[in-house]
Parts: structure tokens; sequence; C-alpha cells
């Protein structure tokens, strides 16, 4: 199976909810154009940002769902979906739901409790979803902060190598370059490689990254466009400064209690898409009025996403 190498910025995006707590599905057809006016090429739903692990496999689909009928018209925005970890029997329902409702591509990541004992068990896993849809790409997602498992990626490319042909590459977030650099290269470059760490976008560019995907696309594509185009033009003194901003921007999310914070940035942007649900703490009111100070400090309003400016680049 032949697989398009993925270009530009795909956005990680937040699963709106409203404040009980349930899904505002309807918000993700605006959500989609503000991501488009702003030269986002596609969608990584419900992962670490989408709140994948907690949302119930009905509320996968009804987000599977929302996405696919206002992008089901724009073949060049890529929707996929994280279709779990754990339970492979609700990743396959979810896989094949996906494919019927016209998503174009399916991640998965490793078991997380249960952990694979070794790269094969962990590419037998990948194997069994991938299977299940077997004309739609399949991407690893690699995030071992997240889900403790560390296997080097190339050794799960070897592995995968011809035993299942609708593996398209993977989401790596992680900082092991070394091993990222590998990937890229191997087969001669056959596998998608989509880079996953926003705060060290450059480096990867350096590597040779060509797409990536991160939280902070959401609210803040305009900047890394503006770094992609300073790296391309050897511009490298600006394209570091950016990546310095960037940095500056995603301090704020540890600064005020991590993942939660990045839907504060949304309430910026005049997208409100909720609070995270439990165990994600969220900052209270008072803490968001001292978040907003901080953001006039590192001047978020002056590259942050806009609902109608339209930029875009390849890296």
């Amino acid at each position: 199976m032949h697989t398009e190498h993925l270009k530009g910025l795909i956005s990680a995006p937040f699963t709106p909810m409203h404040k009980d707590g349930s899904l505002n599905t309807p918000l993700i057809s605006p959500y989609y154009e503000m991501l488009k006016a702003n030269g986002v090429t596609g969608a990584f739903i419900c992962g670490s940002t989408g709140e994948g692990v907690s949302l119930t496999l009905q509320e996968k689909k009804e987000t599977v769902k929302a996405w696919a009928d206002c992008t089901k018209n724009d073949k060049e925005f890529k929707v996929m979906v994280l279709v779990g970890g754990t339970c492979l029997t609700d990743c396959i329902e979810l896989a094949k739901y996906a494919q019927q409702a016209g998503i174009y591509a399916v991640s998965f990541t490793s078991p997380f409790y249960f952990k694979p004992s070794n790269v094969e068990v962990l590419g037998e896993c990948c194997k069994e979803i991938a299977d299940a849809v077997p004309e739609m790409p399949f991407y690893y997602y690699h995030i071992p902060v997240l889900n403790g498992v560390d296997f080097p990626m190339i050794n799960l490319l070897k592995y995968v190598a011809g035993k299942i042909p609708n593996f398209a590459g993977i989401k790596y977030t992680h900082e092991d370059f070394m091993d990222f650099l590998s990937c890229l290269h191997f087969q001669n470059g056959k596998f998608d490689m989509l880079w996953g760490r926003d705060e060290n976008m450059l480096s990867a560019l350096v590597l040779g990254a060509k797409g990536a995907v991160g939280s902070t696309f959401n609210y803040a594509a305009p900047l890394y466009y503006d770094l992609i185009d300073a790296f391309n033009n050897n511009d490298l003194k600006k394209a570091q400064m950016l990546q310095q901003q960037s940095i500056e921007m995603i301090s704020l999310l540890g600064k005020y209690g991590g993942i939660a914070t990045g839907k504060a940035y949304m309430k910026l942007i005049q997208l409100d898409c909720g609070e995270f649900r439990l165990p994600v703490k969220n900052m209270n009111d008072e803490q968001f009025q001292l978040f907003k100070k901080d953001t006039e400090q590192i001047n978020f309003s002056s590259f942050c996403s806009r609902q109608s400016s339209v930029v875009k680049a390849d890296i």
C-alpha cells in the first residue's frame, strides 16, 4: 500500500466540552474552519490533547462522526483518529467505525497497563488493528512519557516492514533524535515520520521532518509556519528566535498545571472548548487572570491563530 507522506502542521485538537463535561460536538465544525483558516493541514483526534483516554467508546464515535461530517468534502485535510491502546477489541471497533465514517487514517498507541514485553508483541498489537482496516493508513503513536513503553521505533519498523501493508508511519512524540533519524532513513524513507514535540520542532526540521502533529498548532499555527519559512530560507537566527517564542509559550503550560492550560489558550482565541475531565486539573478563575497577564508578556496575540487569517507553508 502506497501511503502519502503528510506535510505541514497537523493539529491535535481538544475535544470540546460543555460546562457539565459532556461533549460539545457542534463546536467541531467552526473548530475545523479555524484550523483551515490558519493553514493547518489535518487533525489527529482523540489523542492525548483530545482526552481520548477519558472518553467512552460511544463518545469517541460521536467525535469521529462530527469531524468526518465537517471535513467530508475536503480531501486535502487529513483526519486521523487515535483508536486507543488498552482494549484491542474496542480499538478495532472504533477503527472500523472510522473507516465507515470516511476518516483518512487510524492510529494506535501501546497498551499501557499490561504492557507488551518486547517490540515484537507491540508489532502484533499493531497488526491486529491495522488488519481490521486494510484500506486505511495506520500510524503508531510513540509517546513513552505517557504510556511508559520506550522501545526504539527503528526496531518496530524493522519488525512490521512486510508484515503490515498499511503501516504508514509513526507519530513520534519523544526526544530520541538518533532513533527518529534512523526511522526517517529506513528503507529509503518509506515510512511517514510525523514529529510530535512542538518545543523542539527546529531540531526535527534539521533532520528532515516534513510533517508534524502538535497541540500548540491549535492556537499558534502562524508562529510555527513562520519558523518553517525561516528555516527553509536558511535564516537560522530567526528560526531559533521563533522556536524560543514557542518554548516560552509552552512553558506556561507547566506553570499553570499542564495539558489543561491548552484549553485556556483556546479561550484567548475565542474558541472555548470547556475544561478537561478528571483526573486532569483545570485552573480556577484567579489563575486564568494571571495566565492572561503572562500571555501578554510573551506577546501571544502577535502570533496566535486567528479566525480568518490564512497562512500556509510546507515543512
